[in-house]
């Protein structure tokens, strides 16, 4: 698999970054400003010098390169081979204006280590997903086979935030870390949270693991506050199946409200308003 890229400049990265030139998604967003602006506001708050750092689902390395110029250590995960090469070029460029570093790991996380197969969306570049057989919502998508490998057989210690956006795969992904996450009682955690999607779990399995695990949850959004799983669910449900599910933001042994007075005010006055 051989994609053409282009490099961008992007109005919140001090260095170009390089994107995939046929991707109607991500690309486009990054060179208008920014990916997933809530997300990162939500990641860049728990970000520090010497923080660590874990990606899964990293793609064209967005999230790690925040993390390099932020210095913090990152650990990113990437299938894709031609994708996970983006990756690395983009950090190469990062860590020449950030005292951070991070290194692609050239699998996916999953909760045991094997070979699967990967289906390769035409427009969406970041929408790659593991599936048996084709998604009925992928007709024209690409088959490639991948390594999967557990995260506790890869890194090691305890980490300060991780990124879980794996396309349905996060409940494999826990399921392989869980060592890691007995290691990381402080930790930020932004997570995909797509019922359509999820693989070897019903969606309120995957909530209730991350309430046991120990994280107040809400919605990644520019004021979030903490939710009941019950209401996360429906309001993941009533969502267009296909069209996506929640970025879900957590927290364990930290303070919750990351984005400053004003951004928990305004969550409050949500949390009364929204079902």
């Amino acid at each position: 698999m051989v994609y053409e890229t282009r490099l961008v400049k992007s109005p919140a990265l001090p260095c170009e970054f390089e994107v995939l030139l046929d991707d109607a998604v991500i690309g486009p967003a990054i060179e208008r400003g920014g990916w997933e602006d809530h997300e990162t506001r939500l990641f860049r708050a728990h970000l520090r010098a010497g923080a660590r750092v874990l990606d899964l689902g990293a793609n064209i390395g967005w999230f790690a390169v925040q993390g390099v110029l932020a210095g913090a250590r990152v650990e990113s995960f990437e299938p894709i081979p031609a994708i996970a090469a983006i990756a690395r070029r983009n950090i190469e460029r990062a860590m020449r204006h950030g005292r951070g570093s991070a290194v692609v790991h050239e699998c996916a996380a999953g909760s045991s280590c094997a070979t699967a197969t990967i289906h390769l969306a035409a427009r969406n570049r970041g929408d790659n997903r593991i599936a048996d057989d084709r998604p009925g919502d992928m007709h024209d998508a690409q088959a490639l086979e991948i390594r999967v490998e557990r995260v506790d057989d890869v890194v090691q210690g305890g980490f300060d935030v991780a990124k879980i956006d794996t396309q349905g795969s996060e409940w494999h992904a826990l399921q392989g870390m869980t060592r890691t996450l007995a290691a990381s009682p402080r930790l930020a955690l932004l997570i995909e949270f797509w019922p359509y999607a999820l693989r070897g779990a019903k969606p309120e399995e995957l909530l209730r693991l991350l309430a046991a695990e120990g994280f107040v949850l809400g919605k990644a959004t520019a004021a979030p506050y903490p939710m009941a799983l019950s209401r996360i669910l429906r309001q993941a449900l009533a969502r267009d199946p296909v069209k996506g599910g929640l970025d879900l933001y957590g927290v364990r042994g930290l303070p919750f409200h990351a984005l400053g007075a004003k951004a928990r005010l305004h969550g409050l006055w949500r949390s009364l308003r929204e079902d």
